[in-house]
């Protein structure tokens, strides 16, 4: 198995000039996306909010650039490999099962039980061979590891230097087209969002404080930052998948104990809350861990009025039977 980079002590974010040679790489697949205030969610929100569409990339989600990076990469380290495997929740999935397919390799994805049923059609329509193992992600993780040692395949790290460098792009779009920013919410799922975003705002230089959004029914990285430790906790959340997570990334923690200012939980009813409002309010598509920096947004608005803010909509792929529910009210 050919393991990622094997970073010994702190995580250091790529510099602006990693951020550029990131954006050569994913610009050669996608557009950049655009980010847009829309004046129903200002009124709600108090602030006048800049959406970043991450549901407009060629998979419905930001996760597509880290990989295509990471991809890139990996050919060019490895140029004799034959494919990847990866563990998902879905997105992670989806934009590593195109990077491979651009890359020439084969790709191998493994989801817990009971995933999602259209985000593993998209990451099969992609050509990924996809396996269920396990009850969770770490489960599926821990599997995805042995398989590739299995096979003589690279694991796909889910964090990676890579990945970061992917996820920045976007987070450098942002902050380059919307007028200064006082607050980005970013959802944490294992990092490399709100660790591109990060990453971002210390190239440009600028003093945007990034908040990041986790689930309350998966609260590992809100514990470990509140402690400074990384702290194991049960991920039970029905809406949020791509926020699953029972154990974080200890390099994912360095960067955002220096580079977060706080984290905040949202509920499931907090999140669905901000779907509709997506809905609502802009006509835009946002599943669970999507919408989840819109909840935080939501939760804090009171000592946000006036202010101009981020906020990262991560995603769009959300199951049409869940979402009907979402939209009922009925979940």
């Amino acid at each position: 198995m050919l393991a990622g980079l094997g970073y010994a002590g702190t995580m250091q974010l790529p510099s602006f000039a990693r951020i550029q040679e990131a954006q050569a790489v994913v610009y050669r697949s996608m557009a950049p996306t655009p980010q847009y205030t829309w004046p129903l969610l200002n009124q709600r929100l108090g602030a006048e909010a800049w959406v970043k569409h991450e549901n407009h990339t060629p998979v419905g989600a930001f996760k597509v650039r880290g990989a295509l990076v990471y991809m890139d990469w990996l050919r060019k380290a490895h140029p004799a490999l034959a494919g990847v495997v990866a563990a998902t929740r879905g997105n992670h999935g989806q934009g590593v099962a195109l990077g491979a397919r651009l890359a020439g390799l084969k790709a191998v994805i493994v989801v817990p039980h009971g995933n999602s049923v259209e985000k593993n059609r998209a990451m099969q329509a992609q050509g990924a061979e996809l396996i269920e193992h396990g009850q969770d992600f770490q489960e599926s993780l821990e599997y995805a590891a042995t398989l590739a040692s299995e096979r003589g395949f690279a694991m796909v790290d889910s964090f990676h230097e890579r990945l970061v460098m992917g996820t920045a792009t976007y987070a450098l779009e942002l902050f380059q087209a919307a007028p200064p920013l006082a607050t980005v919410y970013v959802p944490i799922g294992l990092g490399s969002s709100v660790c591109g975003v990060a990453a971002a705002r210390n190239a440009l230089g600028l003093s945007t404080e990034v908040v990041g959004v986790v689930s309350a029914h998966s609260p590992s990285y809100a514990l470990s930052f509140e402690q400074r430790r990384v702290v194991e906790a049960p991920s039970r959340t029905a809406l949020a998948d791509g926020l699953s997570c029972r154990t974080p990334n200890a390099l994912a923690m360095e960067a955002i104990w220096e580079n977060v200012a706080r984290v905040v939980q949202v509920t499931d009813g907090e999140i669905a809350a901000a779907m509709r409002t997506y809905y609502q309010d802009t006509h835009n598509l946002a599943e669970g861990a999507g919408a989840a920096a819109l909840a935080g947004a939501l939760q804090e608005s009171p000592a946000q009025q006036g202010a101009r803010i981020g906020i990262i909509l991560t995603g769009g792929n959300v199951d049409r039977p869940l979402y009907q529910q979402v939209l009922d009210g009925t979940l």
